[in-house]
């Protein structure tokens, strides 16, 4: 049995396909979870949320651009929440690219400021039943990466 064959999925592409896939799989779910209300923004608001109700955090993405490479203190945010994760089995990948995410996310609906991207955390719907298919896709690519020791993947979102 494959493990395609286990999850009901279709075989896993190969190489630079499936990176892409991934990609379109991640716009896909932060689009449908920003509409259902289940997305959570900003290294303080995701700490925050993981500390009170961890079981309900589905999915965990970390933005950065070149120049907060250089942040140490963001870089040790993403270390405890790279962690936490690990820890509490929930999928984690990196994004590259925060303006690229803001063009997805846009503002915040309360003050419509621009949002701390640098985490952001998906969490499970209340809808009974309901399954999103991006996020399930994002799952097998994280297990996928996790055969090969890329614990933390890097995701390049599409245009």
């Amino acid at each position: 049995m494959t493990l395609e064959e286990i999850h009901g999925q279709e075989a896993v592409p190969a190489g630079h396909d499936w990176m892409q896939g991934a990609g379109k799989a991640l716009r896909e779910l932060l689009v449908s979870a920003q509409r259902r209300g289940c997305l959570t923004a900003g290294v303080y608001e995701s700490a925050k949320l993981m500390n009170v109700d961890p079981d309900n955090v589905a999915f965990c993405v970390l933005a950065t651009d070149e120049e907060d490479e250089g942040d140490i203190a963001l870089q040790i945010h993403f270390t405890l929440i790279q962690a936490f994760c690990c820890e509490n089995d929930i999928d984690i990948v990196r994004v590259n690219d925060v303006a690229k995410l803001a063009a997805i996310v846009g503002p915040s609906e309360e003050s419509g400021e621009p949002r701390d991207l640098h985490c952001i955390l998906i969490t499970n719907s209340n809808e009974d039943g309901w399954k999103d298919q991006a996020l399930e896709k994002l799952n097998l690519f994280c297990e996928e990466r996790r055969n090969v020791n890329d614990w933390v993947p890097t995701i390049t979102l599409p245009e």
